[in-house]
């Protein structure tokens, strides 16, 4: 655009200088006037070419760091974006928008803590090859996760099989709000296993996991622990011991209550009272809550029957029989029941 412009005004000079040159300004005074005029106009245009080349490369020169810079913007979001994998969403964003300085600092905080493990998981996975460990833990630990970002809480860390789960920073509902979605979290999770053993089940896999969940509130130190070149965002303090005492004494299946956590959940879910115990690390004694009714309204709702001991297998796909296969099931039970019943009958005999 630029040279077009160079080249009308060229042919405006050149036309000019060849009518002053033609000798058709007779007056001196006027042709000494419209030499001048000529003369000044031309290093008027001498300067605008100049500065007109410098604006273009100037343009250019713009584009290519503009360029570069949406470059170097995708690859830094494609980075944090994969770095987010390593960090709870709530404290990625606290970072990212400048909430959180990255620095070794921590608070006192009463929070409410979730631990989680596998009952029995050297045992249970023995004899299972390296593959087949590795997918059923990646599995369960996704659908765990799903459900507790879905809850909003905080995932400290997976240790193995074992999750802890954390309820108040970097954001919080408030602490009776924090326990409660906590508690509701650990039962959605439970119920999930129950899905993720049938399918595991259906799979070909023999003993599929089954789940502890302890459950504690009270303070802890929360923030940044390490060096300035290493951190870990972390919670430690004796309420986070608790919670994996209280795992560890849990039913399969079971979720285990401290009384700090009970004590603001209490109008909302059943529990049973366990005795006062001592547990390892903890320089008191320790009532436990026994969460009731997890399972609750759940298998009349959902697509699988799987009841599960010592010389009894009972799996059913709800999903998977059409009204044939369900009658023929029926019939295959009632002879199992007429069975039963007989050999109940030869034992009392």
């Amino acid at each position: 655009m630029s040279y077009d412009l160079f080249a009308e005004e060229e042919e405006s000079i050149r036309v000019a200088q060849a009518f002053l040159d033609s000798g058709q300004i007779r007056a001196q005074e006027a042709r000494e006037a419209y030499s001048q005029l000529l003369k000044n106009y031309k290093k008027l245009f001498k300067s605008t070419k100049r500065l007109m080349r410098l604006s273009d490369r100037n343009e250019k020169s713009l584009k290519e760091v503009t360029t570069s810079l949406d470059e170097k913007n995708a690859m830094l979001q494609q980075l944090s974006g994969q770095l987010a994998k390593y960090l709870s969403p709530q404290v990625y964003e606290s970072i990212f928008s400048g909430a959180k300085e990255v620095r070794i600092s921590t608070e006192r905080k009463k929070l409410t803590v979730f631990f989680s493990d596998i009952k029995n998981f050297t045992a249970t996975t023995d004899d299972l090859e390296p593959e087949d460990i590795t997918f059923l833990i990646n599995d369960y630990l996704t659908e765990m996760s799903k459900i507790a970002l879905r809850h909003g809480a905080t995932i400290d860390k997976f240790i193995g099989d074992a999750i802890l789960i954390f309820f108040g920073d970097p954001t919080t509902k408030g602490v009776q709000k924090d326990a409660l979605t906590c508690v509701r979290m650990a039962i959605e999770m439970q119920r999930r296993m129950m899905d993720l053993r049938a399918k595991w089940t259906e799979m070909g896999y023999a003993r599929p996991f089954q789940m502890r969940v302890g459950i504690n509130t009270g303070y802890c130190n929360v923030g940044n622990f390490g060096s300035d070149d290493r951190m870990d965002y972390t919670i430690i303090g004796n309420e986070v011991n608790l919670a994996s005492r209280l795992e560890q004494i849990a039913d399969p299946d079971g979720i285990t209550l401290s009384y700090e956590t009970y004590a603001l959940v209490k109008e909302y879910v059943d529990t049973e009272q366990g005795e006062p115990i001592m547990v390892k690390g903890i320089h008191r004694r320790i009532t436990p809550y026994k969460l009731l009714g997890i399972f609750k309204k759940v298998n009349a709702q959902e697509r699988f029957i799987r009841v599960e001991s010592d010389g009894m297998r009972l799996f059913l796909d709800l999903d998977k029989l059409n009204e044939n296969q369900r009658t023929d099931a029926v019939r295959q039970m009632e002879k199992a029941l007429t069975r039963l019943r007989g050999k109940s009958s030869d034992s009392e005999r």
